[in-house]
C-alpha cells in the first residue's frame, strides 16, 4: 500500500475571492499562487460557511455547516467534544501541525490567552505539535489588559526583541492612520513573516517516513492595512481600482488601504513560495496536496464596508486552489463548493474515518477529473444562538438573504455587484429558495451583526 499523501494547507485571514495575481484586471503580483492554480484547479464559486474567523474555522475543523458545530460567532469557543479532522489524520497516523492563527478559541467575552508557546489546547484539537499565535488586534489587546505583558507567543516575541509596546501602540492609533499604515517593525519581525519561520523550522524536522499536515494560518490580509516599509515602497504608485459603491471614505486613504491590502497578500505569497520550495527540497511535492483558501473574504470599501461578517460577496467568496498528487493540472472548477468541504477532502485523501454529523463533501472527485458538479447550493449565516442576524443561499444565478425581518434577493448573472434587490420582483423566486435554509426563523429577532470584527 503507497503511503497517503502529506498536507500543506496555506489558510490566510480575511484574503479576498478576486483579489489573486490569476485575475488579470488587478495588478497583483502573485507568482507562487499563479503557478500553484497552473498545477492544480481554481475553484470560482467557493463561499465560507460564516464571513466570521471563529465559526468559519470551527466549521472547517468539524465539517460541518454553520449552526451544526455551535460555533455562531466569535463569542464561542470550539466544543471539545465535537471530534475534528485533525484528530482524525492524527490518528490515522499524521504529523498534524500547525502554525499561525487558529482563532478555535476566540470566546471575545473572556480573557484571551495562548501560552507564551502557543501551546494551548494543540493536542485536544488534534495537532501532534505546532504554534498558535494571536490575531492582530486581539494580540494587542490581550497585552493591555494583561498590563503590557505579552499572553502569546508573537507578542512575547516582540516583548524580547523590546519591540511589543511599539507594535501594540501602533493598534491604538489605527484608526487616526486610516487603518492602512507602516510600521516600524523591520521584516522579520513582522507577524506573518515570523510565523513562517516557525512553519518552515516545523516542516524542515518532519521525518520522511511519516505522512504530514501543515496549517500555515497567517493573520494577513486581516485589518488593519500595516506594512513593513519595504512592502509599502513596492506598492507606492501601484494603480488600484476604487471601492465600488462607496461614497463615504476619502478616495486618498481608501486607495491607500487597498494598496496596503495587496502588499500584504504579496507577502503572503512570497512566504508560499519558501514553503513550496522546502517541499520540493526534500522531494515530497509529487506526494503533496497543496491547498491555498481564507476563512473568509473583506469588503475593502465596496458599498462603503469594510471587513467581513456581510453576505455580500467580497466577504462570503474566498479563494480556493488545489494541487496534488492525481489532480488535474490548469484545471477550473464552477461548481459550488464550501471551505469546509476542505476536511473530508484530506480525509479522503488520507483514507482516514468520516466526521460524524459532517456536512463536508470531498472534493476529490473534482480534482481528479471525475465530476463536474459537486453542491446544488450554498448555505452560509451569522447569527446569534437566539438567531438574531441573517443567512443566505445561492443557487445557480441566484441569491437569497434572509434578515430578521426581510428577504434580500440578487440575481449574481446579471447584478455581480449585488446592486438590486429583486425579490419584489421574483416573490417565486424567493419562495422556492426560502425553503432551502436549513434552521428556521424566530419572528421577534433584533439587527443583524457589524461588518468589522476583530
Amino acid at each position: 500500500m503507497s503511503r497517503p499523501p502529506n498536507f500543506l494547507f496555506f489558510l490566510p485571514d480575511q484574503h479576498r475571492h478576486d483579489w489573486l495575481g490569476i485575475n488579470r484586471r488587478l495588478p497583483l503580483r502573485t507568482p507562487n499562487l499563479d503557478a500553484l492554480a497552473a498545477r492544480g484547479t481554481v475553484f470560482t464559486r467557493a463561499y465560507t460557511p460564516s464571513p466570521l474567523c471563529a465559526p468559519a474555522r470551527a466549521c472547517l475543523a468539524s465539517g460541518r455547516a454553520y449552526g451544526q458545530c455551535r460555533v455562531f460567532n466569535n463569542n464561542q469557543d470550539y466544543p471539545l467534544d465535537i471530534p475534528t479532522y485533525y484528530q482524525r489524520l492524527r490518528d490515522r497516523g499524521y504529523r498534524v501541525c500547525g502554525v499561525g492563527k487558529f482563532d478555535l478559541h476566540k470566546d471575545l467575552t473572556k480573557p484571551l490567552f495562548w501560552e507564551l508557546d502557543g501551546s494551548r489546547l494543540l493536542r485536544e484539537w488534534g495537532f501532534t505539535e505546532g504554534i498558535d499565535n494571536e490575531g492582530k488586534l486581539d494580540g494587542s489587546n490581550s497585552y493591555l489588559s494583561a498590563g503590557r505583558k505579552p499572553r502569546g507567543p508573537y507578542l512575547n516575541f516582540l516583548a524580547q526583541r523590546g519591540l511589543a509596546d511599539l507594535y501594540v501602540d501602533e493598534h491604538l492609533r489605527r484608526k487616526d492612520l486610516g487603518n492602512a499604515y507602516v510600521t516600524a517593525l523591520p521584516d522579520d519581525a513582522y507577524c506573518d513573516n515570523w510565523l513562517s519561520e516557525n512553519g518552515l523550522r516545523f516542516l524542515r524536522q518532519f521525518p520522511k517516513d511519516q505522512p504530514w499536515h501543515l496549517v500555515v494560518n497567517f493573520t494577513g490580509p486581516h485589518a488593519p492595512m500595516d506594512v513593513t516599509a519595504s512592502m509599502a515602497e513596492r506598492w507606492r504608485d501601484a494603480p488600484i481600482p476604487p471601492p465600488h459603491d462607496n461614497h463615504r471614505d476619502d478616495p486618498e486613504v481608501a486607495l491607500r488601504r487597498r494598496r496596503y491590502y495587496a502588499a500584504m497578500i504579496e507577502n503572503i505569497d512570497r512566504q508560499i513560495g519558501r514553503f513550496m520550495a522546502l517541499v520540493e527540497e526534500r522531494g515530497e511535492l509529487d506526494n503533496t496536496v497543496v491547498v491555498f483558501a481564507s476563512d473568509h473574504g473583506e469588503m475593502l470599501g465596496d458599498h462603503g464596508r469594510w471587513g467581513k461578517g456581510t453576505w455580500h460577496e467580497p466577504s462570503s467568496r474566498i479563494p480556493l486552489i488545489v494541487a496534488g498528487p492525481g489532480a488535474r493540472r490548469g484545471a477550473t472548477a464552477h461548481t459550488f463548493v464550501a471551505l469546509h468541504d476542505l476536511a473530508a477532502t484530506f480525509l479522503d485523501y488520507a483514507g482516514a474515518d468520516p466526521l460524524p454529523q459532517a456536512d463536508a463533501r470531498s472534493l476529490r472527485p473534482l480534482l481528479e477529473g471525475n465530476t463536474e458538479q459537486h453542491r446544488q447550493f450554498i448555505y452560509s449565516g451569522l447569527y446569534n444562538p437566539d438567531l438574531r442576524g441573517w443567512d443566505m443561499v445561492v443557487e445557480d444565478r441566484w441569491k437569497l438573504i434572509r434578515t430578521d425581518d426581510a428577504f434580500i434577493l440578487y440575481d449574481l448573472e446579471s447584478d455581480p455587484q449585488e446592486d438590486r434587490d429583486l425579490a419584489p420582483e421574483h416573490p417565486d423566486v424567493v419562495e422556492r429558495l426560502s425553503r432551502r435554509f436549513p434552521i428556521p426563523r424566530g419572528p421577534d429577532a433584533g439587527p443583524g451583526p457589524a461588518d468589522e470584527r476583530r
